[in-house]
């Protein structure tokens, strides 16, 4: 992503006051409408028979992720997920990208846990082979599968068209170039759809980067700080009698930091 990106993104999400300082779309400008993705995971549904689907007050608190070392991604898968999250979301002079926000840690993460094999969804078949935009993913693949096949073939593609060279040696134009043909479903893996695992990447980039940093990504809440979110701050009540003014209070994430008492 380029200035004028990170700035169109700005300008999307800015009080109707504050001019844009920048103007311009680029192949990442979808990055502006994804950008209230401020989830952990894609949806998900549970089959419930009998009972009640929870227990009155029951509550899931959130275990604050650590950084530091790879629980589901080998050394090597991790340093390709880097490599791609650094071209949907580069750093620039606006701020950090994906790989500085952690969002390959937030990626991890989320594939050790029920995301990571579609615990909490429908995964009996049968599984058009040409579904409709509004059926969702149609696959029988959970998410850490489609990672480990995705990421093998991804590899021995780059093996293979490449002199050798793996993902993390290409030139930048050379991976964004295999990126878009892949987001296009022009490039053949062999055994293994390139589209689905750009697809899983791109989606999850997009939730690391907007999620709480309570998950491991969006560190320092850079990417609330790119779109002017203002996280879960307690109180409004000094703001919202004041539209279209900006808003320069600080965000505040899930646990907490001094700005909670910034007023």
């Amino acid at each position: 992503m380029h200035t004028d990106d990170r700035s169109a993104m700005r300008a999307k999400f800015a009080p109707p006051t504050e001019a844009p300082r920048h103007s311009g779309v680029s192949r990442r400008s979808l990055l502006a409408t994804a950008a209230l993705l401020i989830t952990t995971s894609g949806a998900t549904a549970k089959v419930v028979t009998k009972v009640l689907p929870w227990r009155p007050n029951e509550a899931y608190p959130v275990t604050p992720v650590v950084p530091g070392g790879w629980l589901f991604f080998t050394a090597d898968e991790a340093a390709v997920v880097d490599a791609i999250v650094d071209r949907l979301i580069p750093a620039d002079e606006l701020g950090p990208g994906a790989k500085e926000s952690g969002v390959t840690t937030f990626i991890d993460r989320q594939l050790t846990g029920p995301y990571g094999g579609h615990d909490w969804l429908y995964m009996t078949g049968p599984f058009p082979a040409n579904p409709l935009p509004t059926q969702g993913l149609q696959s029988p693949l959970t998410p850490r599968q489609q990672y480990r096949q995705g990421l093998a073939a991804l590899a021995a593609y780059c093996k293979a068209n490449f002199g050798g060279r793996g993902f993390v040696d290409l030139s930048a134009d050379e991976k964004d170039k295999l990126l878009a043909g892949m987001e296009k479903g022009d490039i053949k893996f062999e055994g293994f759809a390139s589209r689905m695992l750009f697809n899983a990447v791109h989606a999850n980039t997009m939730e690391g980067f907007f999620a709480d940093p309570i998950y491991g990504g969006n560190k320092d809440m850079a990417g609330w700080k790119l779109i002017g979110f203002p996280g879960v701050r307690y109180d409004f009540r000094d703001v919202i009698d004041n539209p279209n003014k900006p808003y320069t209070l600080p965000p505040v994430s899930l646990q907490g930091q001094p700005a909670w008492g910034v007023r």
